[in-house]
This record gives C-alpha cells, sequence and structure tokens, in this order.
C-alpha cells in the first residue's frame, strides 16, 4: 500500500501500528506539505497538493491507498472530495489520537474504510 501523509511525519510506531492494523506491507509513504494560506480560495490549494503527489491518473484509481488527512478540518473535507473525484471511491484514512503521559505524541487508533462506512450508511437511508 501507498500512505499518503497529508499531516506530521510518521514515527516508526505509528508505521508498524498501520502495517498491523492493515494486515498489509507499505510500498511507500509519501509525506506531502499542507500549509493553508488562509487570504486563498482552498479548493485551489487542495488540488496544487494533491497535484504534488505525482500520481498517474490510472495510479490514483489502482494503488492501494491509504491516507493521513491534515488535522484542519476544512482542508481535509476538500482534500476527501479532491481524492474521491480522482480515485473514483472513498479512501481509507488514518485516525490519530493522542497518547496519554507527560510528552504530547501520538498514535494511529484505527484505519477507517470510508467506502464502506458510505455503503452502510446507504442502507440507513
Amino acid at each position: 500500500m501507498l500512505i499518503l501523509n497529508f499531516a506530521h511525519p510518521l514515527t516508526d510506531e505509528n508505521i508498524a501500528q498501520i502495517k498491523a492494523l492493515a494486515a498489509s506491507t507499505i510500498e511507500e509513504i509519501r509525506t506531502i506539505p499542507v500549509q493553508i494560506n488562509q487570504n486563498e480560495p482552498l479548493e485551489a490549494q487542495i488540488r496544487n497538493i494533491v497535484d504534488a503527489v505525482k500520481l498517474t491518473s490510472e495510479e490514483w484509481q489502482t494503488r492501494s491507498l491509504v491516507i493521513n488527512p491534515p488535522g484542519y478540518a476544512p482542508a481535509a473535507f476538500v482534500l476527501l472530495a479532491e481524492l474521491h473525484g480522482r480515485i473514483g471511491h472513498f479512501p481509507t484514512l488514518i485516525r490519530m489520537r493522542p497518547k496519554s503521559g507527560p510528552v504530547t505524541s501520538y498514535e494511529v487508533a484505527e484505519l477507517l474504510n470510508l467506502q464502506t462506512i458510505r455503503e452502510t450508511a446507504r442502507k440507513r437511508r
């Protein structure tokens, strides 16, 4: 799988947690910087950020992708819409959570298959 990390760098511990939760190997991790200019339209900024991933149309549609979204909610929502358009379905997201302790650090809480969540939710319409 290819991890597209739009957040802080993942630690070795985070990577091990993702491997265990996915029961899969990680082919590559691409960390893509996300710096939002509040004075500019968000959609164009996110499009440029996603373009920086440098995947072909075929790769977007065929590679096994796991996404670590940015922490800024509006950017995460627009990113999700942009990715859905390119991939053709919702991706799997990494949910991080703070670990308890005297020093702030984060762990992988779960992997969320958004496409499965969507399909289950449609049954409740």
